[in-house]
Formats: C-alpha cells, structure tokens, sequence
C-alpha cells in the first residue's frame, strides 16, 4: 500500500484528539483526588462511551451480525479493556500523568510479543530496534536510578513501583487487545467494536465498584468537575476518532496520537502542579519519537 498523507483538517484533529486523551487522564487525577475510585471512574467514563457510540451504531443502521469467532473473540477484549483501564487509571492516581502514559506507550512492543507468542509472528527489525530505545527513554523518564529527584534507586522505585507496575500492565493487557482485534475481529466495524467493548468495560467496572461498597461519587466540587470532564472528554474523543476520522482520510491509528503523553506532561504541570527534571522530558521525547517513528512504518 501506498503511503497515506494527511490532510491539514486531520493533522489538527488527531493533535485535539491526542490532547483530549491527555486531558482525560488529568481530569481523572483531579476526579481521584477528591474521592472517586478508579472502579466508578472507569464504569462512568466507559457507560458514557457506550451510550453515545451504541447510538451511533444506531443511526448508521450497522450491521449487528458477529460470526462465531468474533462473538468469542469480543467478550475477552472487553474485559482485556476493562483490565487495562482499571490499571492504567491506578497508574494515574500513583504517579505523575505524563510518565503513566508514558509507560503505558510502550505497548506497541507488548503488541509485537503478543502477535509473536500467540500468532507466530515474528517482531519486524524496526521494532526489534525501537525496543532498546523506548527503554533506555523510559528509563530516563521514569528517572529510574533517583538522580535527578536526589534519591536512591530503592528509594525513587518505593515512590514510583507500583504506578509504574500498574502502568505497563496496562501496557502489556492494551498490546494484548490489538493483536486479538488484529486477528479475530478486524472486519468489525469500529463503531460496533466500540460499543461491545465499552459496555462490557463499563459493566465491569460498575460490578467492581460494588463489590468495594458501591460507587464512590466526589467529596468536593473538583471532583464532580473532574469526574465529568473525563467522561466528556473520553467520550468525544472516542466518537471522533470512530466517525469524523475516517471522512477525513485517516485509515487506523495515527502516530500523531503519540503525544497524547507530551500533552499530558504539559497539562499535569499547568493544572496539577507536577514538574520533572529536564532530563525526564528528554527521556519522554525519546519514547514518544521512537514510537511515532513505529506508527509511521504501519501507514505504508
């Protein structure tokens, strides 16, 4: 396949899109830290989602039919999904936004190992190559070794472990899902698959929220403001990225997409107030180029 230029108009929407992303991440730090679990977080965002995408389904008259392999395949990628958003929103609510996402983006090397282990196929060169490097950026990022916050390593891994743990599980469970909708659901329509996977993640976490004593709503007005930012803006974003994209010319993800972690680095520091060294912004630079440079090879 030829490569595929992006018009202007979808050049600006996937960078509101990647901002909107960012946001969503934010808006739920804020919505955390004033009282709302990551169960209800996850079950309110993901039943918005739903409602919306389920009507668009509606009005474009898709077909519903799933044949056999989709209707096995689509109840686990819903509660893949439905994993990797509990543990990406964990991440978020331990350590710095930006530097969860960032993390979290290395899932196109958990999608190569996926593709590989359960596929048979084998990791193209380019990804083989990217790897070492979105690790030694993550490892700045994440400042791994203590040095630019003036910490151990032990103590700079008590502070950050567990984040970061929840962050590349979400990671690992995200690389999991596209080679699964790579391979079993791919002529689904995008809308449709939206709409399976963000109910059954949406039930999920509500069925997780009660089993913590129910929902866990806000305790200040930040929180309520937070919590329907996420929605909003997790919501919107899904339904351009499913509906106005493709009229634009945009076939699949876009690599722009990528700084969705930049974006949110440059929001958590105005909004929330959190700073990191110069050297974990070169490391964020480092993870998201080589990850943009990964996206820019599957356009061709």
């Amino acid at each position: 396949m030829s490569t595929t230029t992006l018009s202007p108009r979808a050049f600006v929407t996937l960078l509101l899109l990647a901002c909107m992303f960012g946001a969503n991440h934010v808006a739920a730090r804020v919505a955390i830290d004033h009282g709302v679990d990551v169960a209800t977080a996850v079950a309110v965002r993901s039943l918005g989602t739903a409602a919306v995408v389920t009507l668009l389904v509606w009005m474009n008259r898709l077909p519903l039919a799933l044949n056999a392999r989709q209707r096995r395949a689509m109840p686990v990628i819903g509660l893949l999904v439905a994993v990797q958003s509990l543990c990406l929103y964990s991440a978020v609510a331990r350590i710095p936004v930006g530097l969860a996402l960032l993390a979290f983006n290395t899932y196109p090397l958990w999608t190569a190992l996926a593709a590989w282990s359960i596929y048979g196929h084998a990791p193209e060169r380019r990804v083989l190559i990217a790897m070492p490097v979105i690790l030694a950026g993550l490892a700045l990022a994440l400042d791994v070794s203590g040095a630019a916050s003036g910490l151990s390593a032990q103590a700079q891994w008590g502070r950050i472990g567990v984040g970061v743990g929840f962050a590349v599980a979400a990671a690992a469970t995200f690389g999991l899902v596209l080679a699964m909708t790579q391979h079993s659901v791919a002529d689904v329509d995008g809308r449709y698959r939206t709409a399976i996977t963000m109910t059954i993640v949406g039930l999920l976490g509500l069925a997780g929220a009660f089993t913590q004593g129910g929902l866990h709503w806000p305790n200040a007005a930040p929180g309520w403001w937070g919590l329907a930012a996420l929605s909003l803006l997790y919501g919107t974003a899904f339904t351009i990225l499913f509906t106005l994209l493709p009229k634009l010319g945009v076939v699949g993800s876009s690599p722009i997409l990528n700084v969705e972690p930049v974006a949110a680095l440059g929001m958590a520091w105005l909004l929330l107030g959190q700073v990191i060294a110069p050297v974990q912004v070169l490391g964020a630079l480092i993870v998201v180029g080589a990850v943009m440079v990964l996206g820019l090879r599957r356009r061709r």
